[in-house]
């Protein structure tokens, strides 16, 4: 259940943040609108850390977030994007979901731009959070 909570959680951060960009979501249908930004939402888990014998652990990832802007437009917009993402989890922000709280455990990182087979420039973040899960 932790892994669901954890998900719901910063999702739901992801959807509140204004101004809204339309988001594909992981394993959910989407289809883009020609030369209209989105932003791609997935999640990578590690490892548990077990620092003690039992059920408690820390589970630890990160949430990417990959803006995908129309290519050809610079980078100002794309930028902008990735200075909200950075606001809204910034370290140690706490996002909490059917009782779970997820902590933001460092500044997003920002990958190099590419540009994609269909012309659009994506640009790479990476959210890592942390949860400590005790039952």
């Amino acid at each position: 259940m932790s892994s669901v909570s954890i998900r719901e959680a910063l999702e739901t951060a992801v959807a509140a943040m204004t101004p809204p960009l339309a988001t594909a979501w992981e394993n959910a249908a989407f289809s883009p609108t020609a030369d209209t930004p989105y932003q791609r939402v997935a999640m990578a888990f590690a490892k548990p850390l077990n620092s003690e014998y039992g059920r408690g652990f820390q589970e630890r990832g990160y949430m990417r977030i990959d803006l995908v802007y129309p290519g050809g437009q610079g980078v100002s917009a794309v930028a902008a994007r990735a200075d909200l993402i950075r606001a809204t989890f910034f370290r140690g922000a706490t996002f909490t979901a059917n009782g779970f709280a997820t902590t933001i455990a460092g500044t997003p990182a920002i990958l190099p731009g590419v540009n994609d087979d269909q012309g659009d420039y994506v640009v790479q973040l990476r959210v890592p959070f942390i949860a400590s899960i005790t039952s």
